[in-house]
């Protein structure tokens, strides 16, 4: 049965003279964490990365392979599920169609990307989805100081302003706010999970700053003493502001910069089409902020070493958000900690094998005696952002089950074991990653690592460990190492580690970030070589020569029995 926000959707269609309407993820600030989320008003469907086509008599929503269960469990009444990594809308959807789109959350990237020029996209600037708008959270914007992000803001925009030089360019105009943020060491909490300022930028080529913004968020003495060269503009001018603007020659960003701005300049300005030069200098991160990485691993380290304890010795009836607000529990109990850096992901049995699960009042399993649980978690602190996946058995295991952990495992350590003079594209150490998994058949349908913002947002490009991304790892670099495996309505398993290049002697290597031992319980040590053995023991001493402290006596014990 069709929903009824399908069928007001699709009374529209008449109105506009379109066939179709294109619904997207993301919000007009392209951040993470959208705001409003109309995929989800429409479909139902609370993953983080899809697009819905509803059409006349059919919709389609596509997602990638870490979602494809949970699309179908969440919206496959009322959408056919298409794998879009296999088959783009382009190739599914008739051609000389008209599909109408909101051109303030397409960019012209991901349009072609999608539909090439077999369709009349027809753009609607007034939103078909949600007429509410979201209700507007007043907090202040703040700055963290120098010493805590390691570089000035007036340092960041020199750099910034060498890249604009070089390619002869006026002005950069910075739509991503996660590089506002960064540029100007900005922070705020227009997000659930990043401390995000929702904002934009223009920076000239002389150093002068205009930056867009809810005023009410601005409007004190520390941003205007900051900012020296900055004006302030409204957010709602923004519009206004560009259809004024004088340049010559402006760098847009072809991943965040919408088409509505995009359009609004073309005729007047000469636009160079490139990505936006902060998210690589974002991605390698300095002394200091390493530095305050590898404390707060320690910190997230001790709150999920407490938790992995307290579970693995719970007795008593147990569900999935009651081990989620454990693990919170155990979060929050550390000063410095602020908030989760994503939706926890407290996964047991079938559960696990969906790759993004989320617990909630429906799905919401009891945690049954031999499950195979799955717990991927991270936190925002004051000052870092953590990542961690950990599977854990509560009972006995097959020896079918603990081989597969263990050909998981071995990846695990061969990309942390990587030899980046030799294997500098991330690609190739995806095949590494995969290696133990495919000898056996078996295989996982996501990236084996993504990159990881400093106390921005836990998904951080341009950085990744994925097939075909052949992207350079250079020291300072910060991210995931997970490979996994999931077999549907059975079970899932991944093993999380926050990674980071390190330059020693004119040699890189990953060093770990994440301390937290695996479980000994599901390795088939059989199945592992000296090397791998050594590399185990040599994590553990590690692990525990950082958090013994901050352990009890039964914690320190449990945790030595992980040798």
């Amino acid at each position: 049965m069709i929903s009824t926000k399908i069928k007001k959707l699709r009374l529209k269609f008449n109105i506009y003279n379109i066939d179709g309407y294109i619904v997207p993820k993301n919000d007009s600030y392209f951040n993470e964490y959208s705001s409003p989320d109309r995929l989800k008003f429409i479909s139902n469907f609370d993953g983080s990365a899809g697009l819905a086509i509803i059409l006349g008599n059919k919709n389609y929503l596509f997602v990638d392979g870490r979602y494809t269960i949970q699309a179908k469990s969440q919206s496959g009444n009322n959408f056919d599920i298409v794998e879009i990594h296999k088959k783009l809308p382009w190739k599914v959807l008739k051609h000389k169609i008209r599909i109408g789109y909101n051109p303030y959350c397409f960019t012209s990237l991901t349009l072609t990307r999608y539909f090439k020029s077999y369709f009349t996209l027809v753009p609607i600037y007034e939103d078909l989805i949600i007429k509410k708008k979201s209700r507007k959270i007043n907090n202040k914007f703040y700055f963290i100081k120098d010493h805590i992000s390691g570089e000035s803001s007036k340092s960041k925009i020199n750099k910034v302003l060498k890249y604009l030089r070089e390619d002869k360019a006026d002005c950069l105009f910075i739509t991503a706010p996660e590089n506002v943020a960064w540029l100007l060491n900005l922070r705020g909490k227009d997000s659930p999970h990043s401390p995000i300022p929702n904002c934009r930028m223009i920076l000239k080529n002389n150093g002068e700053i205009y930056l867009f913004a809810n005023k009410s968020k601005i409007q004190n003495l520390s941003i205007k003493r900051n900012l020296l060269k900055g004006k302030l503009i409204d957010e709602n001018k923004i519009n206004i502001f560009l259809k004024d603007f004088v340049s010559k020659k402006i760098i847009l960003d072809r991943l965040s910069c919408s088409l509505a701005y995009r359009n609004i300049l073309k005729n007047k300005i000469y636009i160079s089409d490139k990505n936006d030069p902060i998210y690589n200098l974002k991605s390698i991160k300095n002394d200091i902020e390493i530095k305050n990485f590898i404390k707060t691993h320690i910190l997230d380290g001790v709150a999920v070493i407490k938790f992995l304890y307290w579970i693995k010795n719970y007795k008593k009836k147990l569900s999935e958000l009651d081990a989620e607000k454990k693990l919170n529990f155990f979060r929050r109990k550390n000063k410095n900690y602020l908030f989760p850096s994503f939706n926890t992901i407290a996964a047991s049995g079938p559960n696990g094998a969906i790759i993004h699960y989320r617990a909630n009042k429906s799905s919401n399993r009891i945690i049954k005696k031999n499950d195979i649980f799955l717990c991927d978690s991270g936190g925002q602190y004051k000052y870092g952002t953590t990542d961690i996946t950990r599977t854990i058995s509560l009972g006995k295991q097959t020896k079918k089950i603990k081989n597969i952990f263990t050909y998981v495992l071995k990846g695990h350590i061969a990309v942390a074991n990587s030899n980046l003079n030799k294997l500098k594209s991330a690609h190739l150490i995806d095949n590494l990653a995969r290696k133990f998994l495919k000898k056996n058949g078996l295989d996982y349908p996501h990236g084996t690592g993504h990159g990881v913002g400093y106390f921005l947002n836990v998904h951080e490009g341009p950085i990744a460990i994925s097939k075909g991304y052949k992207i350079i790892l250079k020291p300072g670099h910060v991210i995931s190492n997970e490979p996994g495996y999931y077999k549907k309505d059975k079970f899932g398993i991944r093993i999380e580690n926050m990674i980071y290049v390190k330059k020693f002697q004119n040699k890189m290597c990953f060093k770990n970030l994440t301390m937290v031992p695996f479980d000994k319980e599901l390795i088939n040590f059989k199945l592992l070589n000296k090397k791998e053995k050594d590399y185990l023991i040599g994590y553990n001493l590690e692990v525990y020569s950082n958090v013994e402290k901050y352990l009890n006596y039964n914690e320190k014990f449990w945790l030595l029995s992980q040798f």
